[in-house]
């Protein structure tokens, strides 16, 4: 199994979309294609870039009110195949399901949005499922896909293209997933705590 892997399809599903631009001009540039959800793709296409629908990939439109975008076996199969194995490589084809090689994830706001002194209605709406679920499908697969999780590592994805391209070694993949499992352990931790109160 090879240790070095090229990132050909990016999962771009972001809140935040400051500072995104150059990292999509850079992935742009080394032939990475894209796929996305409602803002994201609509930012993506704003920039000249071709940016296919989640929907056309899953059949589904995005429902209940922006809840169910990405949830679906066509995304999540796409980022959890395990490209060695003979078995998930065959039931990829089987199931028409893409390589997703690397996922770009910027959760909603929910500290910020108890912060601002927000309706219970609306903090709860800042509860982030999908995304979530990318991040932690995209770290557990760190073998053959590369997890962005936060805006705060944009950076990080950038340096490691702007010197060798869009390709990852595992231990790099390994350093994201780590930071990823950072991440959705914090946010867990602070949707408990208002809970908790």
């Amino acid at each position: 199994m090879a240790e070095t892997k090229k990132m050909k399809t990016a999962l771009v599903s972001v809140f935040h979309k400051d500072g995104l631009d150059e990292l999509l001009a850079k992935l742009h540039a080394e032939g990475v294609k894209f796929l996305s959800t409602g803002g994201t793709q609509a930012f993506i296409e704003s920039l000249g870039y071709e940016c296919q629908k989640v929907e056309d990939v899953t059949t589904y439109p995005s429902i209940l009110g922006g809840r169910v975008k990405t949830l679906h076996p066509k995304v999540f199969g796409g980022i959890l195949g395990r490209r060695g194995n003979e078995v998930d490589r065959a039931q990829m084809a089987q199931y028409d399901i893409p390589e997703i090689d690397l996922v770009v994830v910027d959760l909603y706001p929910f500290e910020q949005t108890v912060a601002s002194g927000a309706s219970e209605a609306d903090i709860i709406e800042k509860i982030d499922i999908g995304g979530i679920s990318l991040i932690r499908a995209g770290a557990k697969n760190f073998n053959d896909v590369v997890i962005v999780p936060s805006k705060a590592e944009y950076g990080v994805l950038l340096d490691i293209l702007n010197r060798q391209g869009a390709e990852t070694t595992l231990e790099q993949r390994r350093m994201f997933a780590e930071r990823a499992f950072g991440v959705s352990s914090h946010y867990d931790t602070a949707i408990h705590a208002w809970f908790k109160k």
